[in-house]
């Protein structure tokens, strides 16, 4: 919503308060300074239980043929116990360790070896050196964008080994799906606390790390704001993007080459599901240039939310709807594959196309056109802790007139698109959008409070231009 200008002579930059009657909220946007026992109370239950939701989840289809409510009535009703489950879960195997770690190795060394070559080449495309937001610190990183560059090659090398020289199966994903999941969290809890350990000791900029004095918390949401290790790897940009959505289309492609397998066809829901979610990867990987302005690096810090998050809830939860047509597969109606279809292109459509105005009018200072018009803004200012004083648009044209976060709303259109391919036999495949729903509505709150901190009267002012936040008239 906002774009940066330029920062006002230097008597401006180094007075140390707001003249925005924001006082010392302006230093703290990012997440909170304190915790609060309802937030304590969703940390806990989040650490607790987030791990066992995607074992039950996994495991439900694993033994159950993707139903939710069989294992619960096996266990109430005394037919089974919680042993009896876990001895018929598939556990790690070095074959599925030498899978994972191989995978991590490879997708460090495409991020961290080769310069991006694609925007030399791909008109419209913007890779290599770029420079992110300003930190609460004042700071501004430089980041290497090349995930589209690595999606590429991945994708290249693995129709090239599964299907031409045949050193693997096209279904190695799908037959080491539970084995893959103990590493995946291996490396997530890792990652988490080695994050954590480096925010305490050695963090890259001490500045823009932040301590509740609640271990759960900071374990959670993270100390560092931008953990890097050398000048390059950035520990948010990489399991942000690398490896888990890398592997999203790698791992519905898998479901499709095991439905294939099993039934000697890919259904047209399959295709739906690989064709919508891969759309949404690509698009990921071709505007990565300009997630670096999104809530997820601009605000968050790195813990186990994104460490872990990343590495195990993403590329197993994200991908439910292709595992659900492995075990139940959909050949949808003519009609009905259309309406899906159309659905999820329009939910696309309003995604990208208010991800895009955002953009204009960012990389523009908003000397563009919004649906033919010069667009409207509401200027404010803002605060680092250096007492740096910056100034900032926010958009109040095109669908950011419509709604605060209209691009949430497209992205819902589209998860419910995936959703409606699996049909109505169970609901498995509809906790993506419910997920979906709770995630970023929860996200336009969040967002919004660190915005108040941020901007404090100019927010209060733009909120009362554009009152909706996703659904005009309604939320």
């Amino acid at each position: 919503m906002g774009v940066q200008q330029e920062k006002k002579p230097s008597e401006e930059r180094k007075h140390k308060s707001t003249q925005n009657d924001t006082q010392t909220s302006q230093v703290q946007w990012g997440r909170a300074w304190e915790v609060d026992w309802f937030s304590l109370a969703s940390v806990l239950f989040l650490l607790m239980f987030a791990p066992l939701i995607v074992y039950y989840f996994i495991m439900s289809c694993d033994q159950y043929q993707c139903s939710l409510m069989n294992p619960l009535i096996d266990l109430l009703t005394g037919n089974k116990h919680l042993s009896d489950i876990w001895k018929k879960t598939p556990m790690p195997t070095y074959r599925a360790a030498g899978i994972y770690t191989l995978w991590v190795t490879f997708q460090v060394v495409l991020y961290m070896c080769l310069p991006d070559f694609c925007h030399k080449f791909l008109p419209g495309y913007v890779g290599g050196v770029q420079e992110g937001a300003v930190t609460p610190a004042g700071v501004v990183n430089k980041y290497e964008i090349n995930g589209l560059q690595a999606w590429i090659i991945t994708h290249m090398l693995w129709f090239a080994n599964a299907y031409y020289f045949h050193y693997f199966s096209p279904t190695i994903i799908f037959d080491n799906w539970i084995p893959l999941m103990w590493c995946a969290n291996i490396l997530g809890y890792a990652v988490s606390t080695f994050a954590m350990i480096k925010g305490y000791f050695f963090p890259t900029n001490r500045k823009d790390c932040k301590f509740t004095g609640n271990f759960f918390y900071d374990y959670m949401m993270g100390i560092e704001f931008n953990p890097r290790i050398g000048k390059w790897f950035d520990f948010k940009l990489f399991f942000n993007g690398r490896p888990g959505i890398v592997a999203w289309t790698l791992i519905n492609l898998s479901y499709a080459a095991k439905q294939q397998e099993l039934y000697g066809q890919v259904t047209n829901s399959m295709i739906l599901v690989n064709v919508l979610q891969g759309i949404y990867v690509l698009d990921f990987f071709w505007n990565e240039a300009w997630y670096l302005k999104t809530i997820d690096i601009c605000h968050d810090h790195f813990g186990w939310y994104l460490g872990w998050g990343d590495c195990v809830w993403l590329p197993y939860l994200y991908t439910l709807q292709g595992l659900y047509l492995v075990y139940h597969p959909v050949q949808l109606g003519t009609p009905n594959a259309i309406g899906i279809l159309i659905l999820g292109f329009i939910g696309y459509y309003i995604f990208r196309m208010a991800n895009h105005q955002k953009d204009l009018f960012r990389r523009t200072n908003s000397n563009c056109k919004i649906w033919g018009k010069k667009p409207e803004y509401i200027e404010c200012s803002y605060m680092s802790v250096d007492g740096t004083k910056y100034y900032s648009k926010l958009m109040t044209s095109g669908f950011w007139g419509w709604a605060r976060h209209f691009n949430y709303t497209g992205d819902l259109m589209g998860s419910l698109a995936y959703c409606l391919a699996c049909g109505f036999e169970h609901i498995l495949p509809y906790f993506y959008i419910v997920y979906m729903t709770i995630l970023l509505t929860h996200r336009c709150i969040r967002d919004e409070h660190r915005c108040l901190s941020k901007y404090g009267k100019d927010w209060k002012r733009y909120t009362a231009v554009v009152p909706y936040r996703l659904l005009p008239g309604v939320f």
